[in-house]
């Protein structure tokens, strides 16, 4: 491949990507518009001047289109934001970066605080204001208790941040942004959020909508004077890795915010493609997204650049981002530290002077020069923005990395020239120590949270309560009265299991209050196949982090699935486990205990000729969801979408259907001794679990035009090309529990079944047979 890349903008960030860009073997030419003075010498490369404002884009597609150009990569915020991505798709460009819809999560403050509570992703307590409610955002500031940030919502060139050190100074603040307008139409809304402490750190990511591979945690330098004194810039310099951002900072990082804002994103509609920047504060309790950019951070590009291994091709990376394979490309990073140190104009970040004469002396081997605002003036190098030069070197240690920076510095020469003498002061000061005495909170276990859930699921469990048991909660251990239920000579029967990858679809869509159901479900009919009565029932609740909501909600199914089995919770164990799961998602197991008289302990006395009845299943109940989703996934669909074969309920809606508890419409027809066997068909369909209540050498069939199949199963047979001996030994198709009965029993246990649950169908749909295994017979019936 022979590529031809066009970059936009005309920073230090855009420099450095076409000098990595430049060393590809993949890179014929790249063209940077505008550019500035250090990419009119970088090789491969030329400058493009073509207006780069919106809705001026025309011209660059149509320059694109001409020059078959492969990617285009936008440097700048604003171009992304104006939906410049969606101008070059429409000729059939790749772009690296995100569609308009995505990019409104740096282009609007307001949209990307509202995501982020959506998903639960820490952030600090916020709330938004629109430019008329200016009076209740002054109530706002004076009554919060905190002292606060006024953000404006839009595009303010990253200028648009006010600290104010005191209530009097956030009023004033407001005044300006709200009525005032100093930040223009960006100020017409307007973020008061709580200030967060502790260090900050910017962790940019590559994503293409799956994948999400962070970079290193780097930490910039935004005030203009040393020591973290004045103005705020768009930036004085950046080094990487940052030391405070530790592995398991960073571990928390990924699940708590990068993979939950990437699922998020794709599972709302607007999956993003590009580069992901996320500024984080490192508080007490853990790190909080300060601000979502979608696009290369400045000056933090200039140093993490000089971080990738050589071997690291920056256009084969960007290429799989566009096109949604970053999993196909490798991504590493060299041992030591990058640091970039920001010459500015004499004045910035106020007003400055231009067209001043640049002169670069003899640096350092080991130190490269990224061009921020610069131009030639025929052979003279003159500055052109605030900006000036980003100096920038890469060594084992972070001291060496600094000397050569500065060593450089010393040899550049224009007037006016202001930078930082203290870049990467923190990391050797202990500046970005935040641990002043942990606490199990700051761990990121909360027991308060958990005090909260016990609370909350009290009357749940106290609504399952009966015979032998009290049904109250918060001792060590559950306990059951055996002789309150009257057994005469009783075996106590024990099971135990999970609801598996449906618990995916459940977390995808929002829907927690009918995985309980499964969740008892797949334990109880596992005792009722013995014969055995549900007495109680415990669970298990991991978790990353524990939302109350969310656990009272699956706790509430469970209680649900108790009663419709008539046993009752006892207890339970919820764990929380910060770093074990990712945010959001949580894990469940069950246990149930049943008790049944010995002598009606099952299977017992199956011969050949009984007959095997098929009591229908709700849906796909809890297995073969792997294999669920997999299909899903081919047909585009997301589980908000209308259900294919019941345009009344989203897709997620339908395949949530909990498991069908067969206890009370089966369990008092055992209890006669009318039932020599039952087989609960779950993973391993029809194939696997039949066998295992039949006495060895019998085997059975299945006539599978005794029943209509189900829509949904003929929907994924269809969708996904699977054969139906396939579908056979992988779901239930229709039945989820079978039956076996003698044959002079079966009209009366077939009508007893369907007098005990109208509602429930019962089949006859198959017989005991002489030789081992399970036939499927008219199989053609399925299709």
């Amino acid at each position: 491949m022979s590529a031809r890349i066009l970059v936009l903008g005309s920073g230090g960030r855009e420099h450095a990507l076409a000098w990595k860009l430049a060393q590809s073997p993949l890179v014929d030419r790249i063209y940077v518009c505008p550019g500035n003075g250090g990419t009119a010498s970088t090789p491969k490369t030329e400058n493009l001047n073509l207006p780069l404002v919106a809705p001026h884009y025309h011209q660059l597609v149509q320059f694109a289109a001409q020059n078959e150009i492969n990617l285009v990569l936008p440097g700048p915020e604003e171009p992304l934001v104006r939906g410049i991505q969606a101008c070059f798709r429409k000729v059939g460009i790749p772009t690296f970066g995100p569609t308009e819809l995505a990019a409104r999560m740096e282009g609007s403050k307001a949209f990307s605080k509202a995501f982020m509570l959506r998903h639960k992703i820490p952030t600090a307590t916020f709330r938004t204001f629109s430019s008329s409610q200016v009076d209740e955002a002054i109530e706002h500031v004076r009554t919060c208790g905190y002292r606060v940030v006024l953000k404006a919502s839009g595009l303010a060139a990253g200028k648009g941040v006010l600290i104010p050190e005191s209530t009097d100074e956030a009023v004033e603040g407001l005044r300006q942004i709200m009525v005032a307008n100093v930040f223009g139409a960006a100020g017409n809304e307007v973020v008061v959020e709580e200030l967060l402490e502790g260090p900050e750190i910017s962790v940019l990511a590559l994503s293409d909508g799956y994948t999400i591979i962070p970079l290193p945690p780097a930490q910039d330098h935004k005030r203009i004077g040393e020591g973290d004194t004045g103005l705020n810039t768009g930036g004085m310099g950046a080094y990487a890795p940052a030391p405070v951002a530790t592995p398991a900072i960073m571990d928390r990082i990924m699940q708590e915010t990068l993979r939950p804002t990437i699922d998020g994103m794709r599972r709302e509609g607007f999956p993003f493609v590009g580069l992901l920047f996320v500024g984080f504060m490192l508080t007490e309790s853990g790190p909080k997204v300060l601000e979502y950019n979608v696009r290369f951070g400045d000056p933090e590009t200039e140093a993490l650049i000089l971080l990738m291994n050589d071997g690291v091709d920056l256009a084969a990376v960007l290429l799989a981002c566009a096109e949604h394979r970053l999993d196909s490309v490798q991504i590493s990073s060299r041992p030591g530290f990058a640091v970039s140190v920001v010459l500015v104009s004499g004045g910035y970040p106020g007003k400055y002077s231009k067209g001043k004469r640049i002169e670069i002396g003899d640096i350092p081997s080991d130190v490269v020069v990224f061009h921020c605002g610069t131009s030639l003036d025929g052979d003279e190098l003159v500055t052109t923005g605030g900006r000036v030069l980003a100096v920038s070197a890469v060594a084992p240690s972070l001291e060496e990395a600094l000397s050569s920076v500065y060593t450089a510095i010393d040899k550049i020469s224009f007037d006016g020239k202001v930078y930082r003498r203290d870049i990467a002061y923190r990391a050797s000061t202990g500046a970005n120590s935040t641990v002043k005495g942990l606490t199990y909170e700051q761990a990121g276990v909360s027991v308060d949270a958990g005090n909260s859930l016990v609370d909350a699921i009290k009357p749940y469990v106290r609504a399952t309560k009966r015979a032998g048991a009290d049904a109250e909660i918060g001792g060590f251990g559950g306990i059951f009265d055996l002789k309150a239920v009257g057994y005469k000579d009783p075996l106590l029967v024990s099971g135990t299991d999970g609801v598996g990858t449906k618990l995916r679809i459940a977390i995808e869509t929002g829907i927690h209050d009918l995985t309980g159901i499964d969740l008892v479900a797949m334990s109880v009919n596992d005792l009722l196949v013995q014969g055995a009565e549900p007495l109680y029932f415990l669970d298990y609740y991991g978790c990353s982090k524990l939302d109350v909501a969310v656990a009272t909600s699956v706790i509430k199914g469970i209680s649900d699935g108790c009663q419709q089995a008539g046993c009752s919770l006892i207890g339970g164990e919820t764990a929380e486990m910060p770093s074990m799961y990712l945010n959001g998602d949580y894990d469940l197991a069950g246990f149930a205990v049943g008790v049944v008289e010995r002598e009606l302990i099952l299977p017992r006395d199956v011969v050949e000729g009984d007959v095997l009845l098929g009591i229908a299943s709700s849906g796909l109940h809890s297995n073969g969801f792997s294999l669920v989703r997999k299909i899903i996934s081919l047909t585009g669909l997301a589980y908000s979408s209308p259900c294919p074969w019941d345009a009344t309920r989203t897709l997620g809606q339908n395949l949530l259907k909990p498991t069908r508890i067969y206890v009370k419409q089966v369990l008092p027809i055992a209890q006669k001794g009318l039932i020599k066997a039952m087989s609960h068909i779950t993973g391993g369909g029809f194939i696997e679990n039949i066998p295992r209540v039949l006495p060895k050498g019998l085997g059975c069939y299945v006539d599978a035009s005794t029943w209509q199949l189900p829509a949904v199963f003929r929907h994924l047979m269809k969708e996904g090309g699977v054969a139906p001996l396939e579908m056979a030994r992988t779901f239930n198709m229709g039945i989820g529990l079978v039956v076996v009965v003698g044959k002079d029993k079966c009209e009366s246990v077939l009508n007893a079944l369907r007098r005990q649950d109208p509602g429930v169908p019962v089949y006859e749909i198959g017989q005991v047979i002489g030789t081992s295994g399970v036939e499927i017979r008219q199989l053609d019936h399925w299709t």
